[in-house]
């Protein structure tokens, strides 16, 4: 399966990346914003495509020339503003779908956040706006004519993943945190199983194999 991964260059990205080129079911490409960001895949063997989330629907499709499915973990950071948050997490985001759509890729893989789907949570988060446009993003996936699956994990640690999640289709019975190496693996669990396609998956560390936690849902 080739697949573009978008923010490859992010620290879920580059996991995804790694974990792509060791397997022998996919072909990873990776969408990075500038030629700097380059050495790190050319060590690694994995094709790259330099272009930006600002850029329009025809020039992000044109990337996809040759994919079989999307993923997506880019963000703006938090060193920007809000208005990037904007650009990058909801307008990117929803232009990646529409340049899907338009070069006829089906499958594609959110990351997304934990309680984007809860009002009630977003004010104390401190991260309203960052809420706002992953809430409004996965809307629009949903909405869309793509295969998707939405995962949604808890916050991020940088730990050595354990390869044992928790999957809920809603927001009861997580943990507080979730290794981003277990996001990278659950993201390619996910493409390898077509019955979790349509599926909102809200994630964190547990005890359950990710293969098996990911087709609990219904």
């Amino acid at each position: 399966m080739n697949v573009l991964i978008i923010g490859a260059h992010g620290k879920i990205g580059k996991l995804v990346a790694q974990k792509m080129k060791e397997s022998d079911n996919f072909s990873p490409t990776a969408f990075i914003r500038k030629e700097e960001q380059k050495p790190f895949f050319d060590e690694l063997g994995i094709s790259v495509k330099v272009g930006s989330l600002e850029n329009s629907i025809d020039e992000i499709a044109e990337a996809m020339t040759g994919t079989d499915a999307v993923v997506f973990t880019a963000g703006s950071g938090g060193k920007t503003g809000y208005d990037k948050t904007l650009e990058v997490d909801l307008d990117g985001a929803v232009k990646s779908m529409l340049a899907a759509e338009q070069s006829g890729v089906k499958r594609y893989v959110m990351v997304s956040a934990y309680l984007a789907d809860d009002r009630s949570k977003w004010e104390q988060s401190g991260i309203k706006p960052y809420y706002i446009a992953k809430h409004f993003a996965d809307k629009e996936l949903q909405q869309s004519l793509l295969d998707y699956t939405i995962i949604r994990p808890v916050r991020l640690t940088d730990e050595d993943g354990i390869g044992k999640v928790t999957v809920t289709p809603g927001s009861a019975n997580l943990q507080k945190t979730v290794p981003r190496e277990d996001v990278a693996t659950t993201i390619l669990e996910v493409l390898k199983h077509q019955e979790t396609m349509g599926k909102v998956m809200a994630l964190s560390t547990g005890d359950i194999p990710v293969e098996e936690a990911i087709l609990s849902v219904e």
